[in-house]
């Protein structure tokens, strides 16, 4: 009975979970509208986008290797990789020659990894030992997307703004980090409960940061400059990915993991 009940509620995180990281995969529209009207992609960078498919291909790697009680992860993560080649795609249609040459080299070396990374671990590694390598590796790759918004902290109180943290994304996004962190507790796999803990520590931060802030009036002195979305503000963008100027570009970091990062307007500043 205690089976029964814990495999019910993981597969209501897991649909909460699909949903909440689905409408978040969804963020980036907005600033995907504004490239198609302008017919190029201005200061924006494909960073973001790249990083949110090598995660989303991570995850469904780790899912098809586990094979037990991953479909839902496996569900959105697929989705989340479609939506992310579209992305992709939109991007390099309209990215200066630069831009789409950078992109280009970009995907080649996340490709190359990722490829590098399933041979090793398909031929040198078997069983547990092997998806503990992948795991590991899944987990490592979320936490490091969940702590990057922690880089535009210091910027919000040097400059006592927080127009680069929006409170409804970053509530969400915590959310999204609670859903998925009891998915993986209820599973009993700490690979996507771990990181999903910290998701939501650094959340919560985020959040008590512009509570502090969002009444302060800013140093008149400081040009504020957004920030490179090279800095994953995990979410994106999210899924798992947004903008006050435009909070609209989202990494996700698979479904466990969904982050925020902000576009780089080329205009912002003049």
């Amino acid at each position: 009975m205690a089976l029964f009940y814990s495999e019910y509620w993981a597969f209501v995180f897991g649909v909460i979970g699909n949903v909440i990281s689905c409408m978040t995969f969804l963020a980036p529209l907005p600033t995907f509208y504004r490239i198609y009207k302008k017919k190029s992609t201005e200061g924006f960078q494909s960073v973001p986008y790249v990083t949110a498919l090598l995660s989303a291909m991570l995850w469904i790697y780790y899912a098809h290797v586990k094979n037990k009680a991953t479909l839902l992860l496996l569900t959105i993560n697929i989705y989340g990789f479609g939506i992310e080649a579209i992305y992709i795609i939109i991007f390099l249609l309209y990215a200066s020659n630069k831009a789409r040459l950078s992109t280009i080299k970009l995907l080649f070396l996340t490709v190359c990894g990722y490829g590098t990374m399933v041979i090793l671990t398909t031929y040198l590694t078997k069983g547990s030992k092997r998806l503990s390598i992948i795991g590991w590796i899944c987990m490592v790759f979320n936490i490091c997307v969940f702590a990057s918004p922690l880089f535009i902290l210091k910027q919000v109180i040097k400059t006592k703004s927080v127009a680069f943290m929006p409170l409804n994304l970053s509530f969400f996004l915590t959310l999204n980090a609670i859903v998925w962190f009891f998915y993986g507790l209820l599973i009993d796999d700490f690979y996507i409960a771990i990181p999903n803990t910290l998701g939501f520590v650094f959340g919560i931060v985020q959040m008590v940061i512009y509570l502090i802030y969002k009444d302060a009036i800013p140093l008149e002195s400081t040009k504020l400059q957004k920030p490179n979305d090279h800095v994953l503000n995990i979410c994106e963008d999210v899924p798992n990915g947004a903008l006050q100027p435009d909070p609209n570009q989202v990494v996700k970091s698979g479904a466990p993991a969904v982050a925020v990062i902000g576009d780089e307007d080329p205009n912002n500043g003049k």
